[in-house]
Formats: structure tokens, sequence, C-alpha cells
């Protein structure tokens, strides 16, 4: 057995007597199967940390295994026969369980396509090599307690090296979304990427081109979800994998001049995810897609609208208008939601909002625009304008802090005086109609925003001044 800690043995000793785990064993060995929890579950118990959900792999088949689940629960879903995996929902006193069983694989796949070849197997040691990662590829039987580790893992765990299983060419050529994972496992469990490993990721970039797009997004997500993803991007834009899916990240990386006129964008970019995540904790807020694109992304406008001016300064005018419309595109191509894309989108064309009102008072119009143009997405934009303050020049930095800090109190002010959360008129278009004596046109649409715009100009007004406002206006409009 590997040299495992007593703490360790006594983790994975608590995991296999997890009363769940415990009654699955017995089930299957009474029936001459084997049960291993494997992957996943075990890394984290290893790890002194927790895990959500079950895995567990069986030389027993398919068929077997459904029969043996519906034991404790008759509800079992199919994770899709044909590969081997059924799963179920197990009770654990007041925990409920996510629990998968897989006949154990040993795999082919076409060069072609990452859908395998399914073949199942009788070993668990068999299984094990075919796992993404050496620290993903170890098993304790829930039978009689052994520990498997035939690619030491263990050992890469105590090393803080990410390695594959088998040779990373055979491993990422038959499903090139493992060279995704690995970023995402390099940055979640802070371990270092095997530099073979890193050198093949580099070579089989373009293999990404089989992979769906759902899947790399979901893959890009996951991994600026975690606490700490810059290990992982940085893996990602190092061995041209982002160049392949999101190339407007390594493009970031522009080229200082010999007078070092302009900040290094792409680590100026990372910083500003680093300080965003920073900021979600501080502001209790739960990790937010939304918050994390727009923080890795609201300067990508910046290499297509570069110029160098007369002085010596270099300027990127419109690279949030630039920038806004840039993620709208990737972040389609990559199959976010609407909802995620024009979020991230509104608070990329507006994070330079704040610079653009300068540092002095704010005045109540200027503060209600700045809401009304924000919307519903007011607190991530509180977030990346505090986040994109990435100067070392403390003193300047104190400055931007304090003047951010005032704009939010007057938006408190303002808010509790007068609802900015639901800026309107005075007037609606049903009050237009009837104070004009028309029908529905688009003049009512030009009444309304002349009203809009006087709203926020000086705040809400009685109907009786809002009504008289409007005739005014009328009586201009010929």
């Amino acid at each position: 057995m590997p040299d495992l800690s007593v703490t360790q043995q006594r983790a994975l000793a608590a995991l296999t007597r997890l009363p769940v785990v415990a009654r699955l064993g017995d089930a299957f060995a009474a029936e001459g199967f084997s049960l291993y929890v494997v992957g996943g579950p075990v890394r984290d118990a290893l790890l002194g940390s927790p895990s959500e959900d079950l895995d567990l792999t069986t030389n027993a088949r398919p068929d077997d295994i459904e029969r043996l689940l519906r034991k404790f629960n008759h509800a079992t879903w199919d994770m899709g026969r044909e590969f081997g995996t059924i799963g179920t929902m197990l009770r654990d006193g007041e925990r409920s369980w996510q629990v998968e069983v897989t006949t154990h694989r040993a795999d082919a796949y076409e060069p072609d396509t990452r859908k395998p070849v399914v073949a199942f197997g009788d070993t668990i040691e068999a299984d094990l090599v075919r796992r993404d990662f050496t620290v993903n590829a170890m098993a304790v039987s829930v039978v009689d307690g052994t520990f498997v580790d035939p690619y030491h893992g263990l050992d890469d765990l105590a090393d803080h090296i990410l390695r594959t299983p088998t040779s990373p060419e055979v491993s990422f050529s038959d499903d090139p979304l493992r060279m995704l994972r690995a970023a995402r496992f390099a940055a979640r469990l802070q371990l270092m990427p095997d530099p073979d490993m890193v050198r093949v990721m580099a070579e089989q970039a373009p293999r990404l081109e089989i992979v769906s797009a759902e899947r790399i997004r979901d893959e890009l997500t996951k991994l600026l979800l975690l606490d700490a993803p810059r290990v992982g991007l940085d893996l990602l834009v190092g061995t041209g994998l982002a160049d392949q899916f999101l190339p407007e990240l390594p493009a970031l990386r522009l080229e200082s001049d010999e007078h070092h006129r302009h900040k290094d964008v792409y680590e100026h970019s990372l910083i500003v995810l680093d300080q965003a995540i920073a900021l979600e904790r501080e502001r209790k807020h739960a990790p937010d897609i939304v918050n994390r694109l727009a923080a890795l992304l609201h300067d990508i406008g910046k290499p297509r609208t570069r110029r160098f001016e007369a002085g010596g300064k270099v300027s990127f005018h419109h690279h949030d208008v630039v920038g806004a419309k840039m993620v709208r595109r990737r972040l389609t191509e990559l199959r976010y939601s609407k909802d995620i894309i024009e979020s991230v989108a509104l608070l990329v064309e507006l994070h330079l909002r704040f610079h653009g009102y300068g540092e002095g008072t704010w005045t109540d119009s200027a503060v209600r625009r700045y809401v009304r143009d924000a919307g519903p997405e007011l607190e991530r934009l509180h977030i990346l304008t505090r986040s994109d303050c990435t100067t070392r020049n403390q003193a300047k930095a104190d400055r931007l802090r304090r003047a951010y800090e005032e704009l939010e109190w007057r938006i408190d002010e303002l808010a509790a005086a007068e609802e900015l959360d639901a800026i309107r008129p005075d007037l609606n278009g049903n009050d237009i109609m009837r104070i004009l004596g028309i029908g529905p046109s688009p003049v009512i649409g030009k009444a309304y925003g002349f009203l809009l715009e006087r709203r926020l100009d000086r705040g809400p007004v009685s109907r009786e001044v809002a009504e008289a406002e409007l005739r005014d206006w009328w009586a201009k409009q010929g």
C-alpha cells in the first residue's frame, strides 16, 4: 500500500464507512462484485476536503448495477447505459447523496471524435489508466478498504504535480477536452503541470476543434468560478489553447515599446479578475460568472483601438464600446446564454463611465444617469469599477477609492429619496396620450424620452409640474 499518513488512512476509512457507501458495498459483495469509490471523492478525502457526490466503479455490468441500486431507491437514471453509468439519489440521515456507479471501462477513441468506442473491463487498474490525471486515478475498495494507486497520484498530490496516468500524447489525443481540464485542476488544486504534459498541450491545441463549443464553455466557466483561476488561465494562454476558443485573451499581451508607455494589458486583466473575486467575497456574493467574465474581458477592445499619439502617449479611444461588441460575438460563439452575454457586454461598455465623470463631486443628475445606465447590473458595475484600479501609485489608488465610495454613498442617498432602482418619468404613456389628446404613435415615445431626461436632470416633481412641462414641450414641437 502507498505510504498513507494516519490522517489519510482515517479519511479513506471514513469514506468507505459512510452508511450509504457501506450498504452499497455489502449489496455488491453479496453477489460477488467489487465496488470502489474512485476519482474526485478519493482525492478530496486525501486532501481533507468534503465531497458533494459519490463516484463508484465496479466489475458489475449496467443491468446488474441498476438492479442493485433499485434495492435502495426505485428511482434511478441512466447516464448512458452504453457507457456503463447508472445513477440514483440515496439518503444518509438528513443528507442526500448523488451516487453514480460505472462499470470498469477500457475504452478506445477514434482520432476525429471525442466519443469513445466503449469497452467494459474487469479490473480497477485498467479502469484507472483511462482517467484524466493521476490525482483523479485513485480508488479505495468499499469491500475490503484496499487503496489502489497504480499511477502514483498520492505522490503527485504531495509534490504538487499534475500528470496524466498514461502518456499525455495518448491521453490528450483520446480526449482533447482533458487539456482544458488540466488548466482547471492546476488552478483548483494549485498543482504545477508536468513540463512534458505542457509541451503536448501546446502541440495538440488545434485538436480542440473536435470539441463542442458547449463543452469548452462549461470548462471555461468552471475554471473562472474557482477561488484562484489565474494559474489555469496562464496555462491556457501559454500553451496556445486559448487561441483556439478565446483569442482575445492572449491578444491582450501587447508588446511594450522601448519607452514602456503602456501597461501589460493581459497582466492588468488578471489582476482585475483577482480583485473582483476578492470583492465578491468581501461583499458576500456567491461566485458569479458574469462578474468574472466582465473582469477578465473588460479591456479586450484595447488591442484593436491602440494608437500611438504625439508626445509619446498611447491611446485606446472607444475600447469600451469596441470591447462590448467583441464580447457579444465571442460569448455567442461559446454558446453562453443571452442574459449572460448582454450583462457582460453592458459591463464592458460601462466600465469607464465612472472615470468619465472625473474625481470631483457627483451631481444628482450624473448619479441618476449612472444608475439608469447600469440598471440591474449596478452592483456588478460597482465591483468591476473598483477592481479596475490596479495602479501602483498609492496616493492615486486612495483617491479613486474615496471617489468611488462617495459615488456609492450618493447613490444610496438618492435611492432612499427617489427610488433610483425604478427611475421612470413622472407621467406614463396613457397620461401622455390623455394630456396631449392623441392616440398611440411615435410621438408618445419622444414625449416619454423628454420626460425621462427631465426626471434624470432634476429628480421627481409633482404631476402638475410634469404636465406643464409636457404641454410646453408639445407646443414647441409645432
